[in-house]
């Protein structure tokens, strides 16, 4: 891919994120906790997948994609420590609120997903507006 290709790969994940962190937000203002969790990972998702578009390098599974910017921009401190286990909790509340059908969402867990996907989502564009070659 062609480092033209790659930085609008990455702009355009990050205006993914934008939406999905946008949407995220809607839904918890209505009430709509589960899906709010949803578009907040998303948003975290595509902003991680805008960082690695830069590389580039993609995964088809999402546990693959987070493990690699865990191993490669995370324990390397090019994002902050805090980053990675936030990501993590976020995955795991998307996992219980997308498949657990007993699982009670707090509306107070997902304002933090939002919050993690408001940090990340400062944090990728910053990296991807630093580091266009």
């Amino acid at each position: 891919m062609s480092l033209k290709r790659s930085i609008e790969l990455s702009k355009h994940r990050i205006e993914q994120s934008k939406e999905d962190l946008e949407a995220s937000k809607l839904l918890y203002k209505a009430k709509f906790y589960k899906s709010a969790n949803n578009r907040a990972y998303y948003s975290i998702f595509h902003s991680i997948k805008a960082i690695l578009s830069l590389e580039p390098i993609d995964f088809k599974r999402h546990k693959d994609v987070i493990a690699y910017f865990n191993k490669n921009y995370v324990n390397t401190n090019i994002f902050p420590k805090k980053i990675g286990h936030k990501i993590a909790e976020a995955t795991t509340i998307r996992e219980d609120s997308d498949y657990d059908d007993e699982f009670v969402v707090k509306p107070e867990e997902t304002k933090k997903q939002i919050e993690t996907a408001e940090e990340l989502l400062i944090l990728a564009e910053k990296y991807v507006n630093d580091n266009k070659k």
